[in-house]
Formats: structure tokens, sequence, C-alpha cells
């Protein structure tokens, strides 16, 4: 059984629905909530308003992603705001070596999957024909790490010093920093580091893009640096939590950056919100696929999911993917304040490597798993096994098949091995790797969260544990400050 969208792409939940799975009349029973659901999500598209939604310091907020793929005049992304973005993106192409992108969270992680999709482990080794004029792109912000800031300066350095003996002129550099507080203390202390440590650096011509909240009659710490300084400003828009404002200026910035085909990816995201407008569940790809996993994490006990693509470049997906459904559906209280301890855990795996590690424990652990894979049906660069060792059988064997039809084989070997023991699976079939099919997956995952948080009855678009934490450590770094400036 599956549901295949008129662009072909494909959710394909037979694995997951049936005699031994999730039912009909499971989905029967939760027919009257999901209703609820649909015309809940309905009124969150049309109104930004998400019942007993608030705001981290206690207000009204509204809820505004669902606007995100829609290109028009008064809207978030509007044409307007896309030309800008394009005009940045061909800026970086003409003028710019390298961009450093700061940020954490959904300012990283959706950016680190439009990059890896985009552009490959192998980018910032092309040359400058390679790739098409563009900038090397490094990743940075997105933990205090004083290791890896120290390497990445002195890579930056050693890159001016070859500029400077090869083409005899300065390394433009941009950082490209992310905040929408503009004070989030991962980021900014890396920032912080890297501008103190390049900006008199032999060779080097540095400047910052700030993407922040756009507010004037509050700025941000980084919106007032950004004005003092005169550097260009893309906007953290209200109403747009970090782990779903890929699809605004926090992920559009850099997929301009390296070439991202920004519409396209915003069209395929269009693409998907239209066709989950429909209030029949076996037809709308974002209700079903909340449906069925809400059932089979409440009725069957399957509260682990495990996003598992087949495809390298699909693993920052998943670690995507880890905080979107953490942080929206991993809560203590329900709407009414009731303790529930609601929550789906993610798991990032890929195929085929772990296959090799932790398809063990998928396939004879505890009954308490989902496996949802993603394919790739058409892969451009695909390879021929050769017959490089004739006559030695078990290589043989191998031989004469492409390396796409051996990872395919692979995986449906995985899915019909797990289904015959009872483990439940579900497959996301992409027809190509691309911008437009990034997009189309990208937000159908987004949009089953909201459906979901209404199924369970939880706020999906807050975040209150997260702020557990920060308030204690604010103090925290403010005693050990003050105990330096003790001695």
């Amino acid at each position: 059984m599956a549901l295949k969208l008129d662009s072909g792409f494909t959710f394909d939940y037979d694995n997951l629905f049936g005699d031994g799975k999730v039912t009909a009349d499971d989905l029967r029973e939760l027919a009257p909530r999901l209703k609820a659901a649909h015309e809940a999500v309905c009124h969150m598209r049309e109104t930004g308003k998400v019942r007993g939604h608030l705001s981290k310091d206690g207000t009204h907020e509204k809820v505004l992603f669902t606007e995100l793929p829609y290109v028009e005049e008064g809207n978030i992304n509007s044409p307007e705001s896309i030309e800008d973005l394009k005009a940045f993106g061909a800026e970086m192409k003409k003028d710019v070596d390298v961009v450093i992108s700061l940020g954490i969270g959904g300012s990283y992680l959706g950016n680190k999957v439009l990059f890896d999709v985009q552009c490959g482990d192998f980018w910032n080794e092309m040359t400058d024909d390679e790739r098409h004029g563009y900038p090397r792109i490094y990743f940075s912000g997105n933990n205090i790490d004083p290791r890896r800031t120290y390497e990445l300066i002195n890579h930056i350095r050693h890159l001016a010093d070859l500029m400077n003996t090869h083409k005899h002129r300065e390394l433009r550099v941009v950082l490209l920093v992310i905040s929408k507080s503009g004070g989030t203390l991962d980021t900014m202390s890396n920032f912080m580091v890297i501008c103190n440590e390049l900006q008199d650096a032999f060779n080097v011509d540095m400047y910052a893009v700030a993407v922040t909240d756009p507010n004037m009659r509050r700025p941000t710490t980084l919106k007032r640096i950004a004005l003092e300084e005169k550097w260009t400003s893309f906007r953290v828009p209200d109403g747009v939590g970090g782990r779903f404002s890929v699809f605004s200026d926090v992920g559009l910035t850099l997929g301009v950056c390296c070439g991202f085909d920004i519409e396209a990816f915003l069209k395929g995201a269009r693409d998907m919100d239209e066709a989950s407008k429909t209030d029949d569940v076996m037809k709308n790809p974002a209700m079903l696929n909340a449906a069925l996993k809400y059932i089979a994490a409440e009725k069957y006990g399957r509260d682990i999911e495990v996003l598992m693509p087949y495809g390298d470049y699909l693993k920052s997906l998943s670690e995507w993917y880890i905080q979107l459904l953490a942080e929206s559906l991993g809560k203590e209280k329900d709407r009414e304040g009731n303790v529930v301890h609601y929550g789906r855990t993610p798991i990032v795996a890929v195929g085929t490597t772990d296959m090799h590690a932790q398809t063990q424990q998928h396939q004879e652990g505890k009954l308490d798993k989902i496996v949802q894979f993603i394919r790739v049906e058409d892969w451009p660069d695909d390879i021929i096994i050769p017959d490089f060792f004739p006559g030695e059988g078990n290589l043989s064997d191998i031989a004469g098949v492409t390396m796409a039809e051996a990872l395919e084989a692979a995986r449906q070997s995985n899915a019909e091995a797990l289904t015959s023991n009872g483990r439940f699976n579900a497959l996301f079939s992409l027809p190509k790797l691309n911008a437009y099919y990034l997009g189309q997956i990208m937000y159908l995952l987004a949009l089953s969260v909201a459906y979901e948080g209404e199924l369970a009855n939880v706020d999906a678009f807050n975040q209150p544990g997260v702020e557990a934490y920060k308030r204690i450590m604010g103090p925290r770094l403010a005693d050990i400050k003050a105990r330096k400036t003790q001695f």
C-alpha cells in the first residue's frame, strides 16, 4: 500500500499498516480526533493560531511555518525577498572566497542538509571552476569546541597564505551569523572568537552578514551590531521556530551561497502542503504519516523512530529530524497541564552503514521501534560494480550490477527481514535527490509533527525543556567569570 503524489513522491506504508500492524480499525477509531486535528492544522494554516500556544515569554504567538512555501506579496517569503536572496547569492559567487556559516539547532541542521544535497563532502576541495565560482563553505557555531574552532581559524589563515602566493590578493571571507535572539551562546562565542582572530589576520578581508530577529523597536544585540557596522541583514521571522526555519532566510541564505535552487525547494514544500489539504487521511501524506506513527507508538509501544535514509548525503536529514521530532513532541505536559511525558525518540541511521551496526537491535531487540526508510530512485552518477577479481566467487557474484541496484537490494532485504519478524517499517521514496524533492520530504516531516501534536494534545511549537538548562547555564558562566576576575 502506498500513497503516490503527482510529483512521483511516494509514501509506502505497506509494512506499517494491515494485519499484525496498525489496522484499519485503529484508524477508524481515531477518526474523530483525526478530523479535529485536520481542522486545527487548517486553522493554523489560515490564521497562524494554535490552541494554547505561547511564546517562551508567556505571550500568545502565531505559528507561521506553513506560510513559508508560498512566495507572495505580504508573506514572509515574498517575490522581493527571494530576489534579495538571489542577489546576495550572486554577490557571494562573484566576490567571496569563503563563507563560514555560524548557527546551532535549526540554524545549523537544516542548512547542513541543503549543503550536503547540493555540494557533498568534497566541495571545498574543488577548484573555483568546479564550484561554478561559488565560495568554499564551512560550518561553525554549532558547538563550543575549542579544538575545532582553533583548527578552522588556522585553516582560513592557510587559505589566505595560498591566495596571497598564487593570486596576490586577500582572501575574502564572509561570516554568515545566524541567531534569532542575537545572543545564542554557542553561536556567538564562536563568532566572537573567529572575528577576533581573523580581523587582523594577514591577507584576510573579512566581513559579516547577520540573520536575526528583524524587530527594530527592540533590536537584538546582533541586529544592533549589524546596524552599527552596516552589515547586510536577513530575517529570522517571527512565528517560525528554528526547527522549521530552513524554508526561511535562515536556510535560504546558505542555500544561495552554493547555488542551491531555493525556488524549486519552496515549490516542493508548496506542492506537499497542497497535497496535505485534503481531509481524507488516506490521501493526505502528512496526516497519514502522523496517524500511523501515533497509533504505532500509543497502541503498540513503538515509540522510537529510526530515520534511515539510504544515501550518505541524507544523513544530515536524519540529524535535522532529530531536533524536529524531539523538540516538537517531547513534552512533559499536555495542553491542560496534565503530566503525560509524551514523545517518540528519534534515532539517526544510514543504510547500508547501520545495517552493520544498528540492524541487529532493530531486528531482534525490543519491539519499540519504527524504522522509516528513505530511498532515492534515480541516482545520476551510478556506477557498475566490475568483476575486478574474476574467479573469486563471492566477489564475482556482486559484479555486473550498479551500486544503486545493490543499495536498493540491501534496503529491500532489510525491510523484508524486519517485516518477517513483526518489526514496523515504512518508506519515503524520492524520484531524484534534488532541491524540489528535498523540499517535499522536509515539509512533509514538519507538517506531520503539527498533526501529531494535535493527536497527542501537546504543543508542538514550544520547547520549555530547552529553557531549563539555559536558566542554569547563565548564572554558572557568570560565576566562572567572577571567580576568574578575583585572581
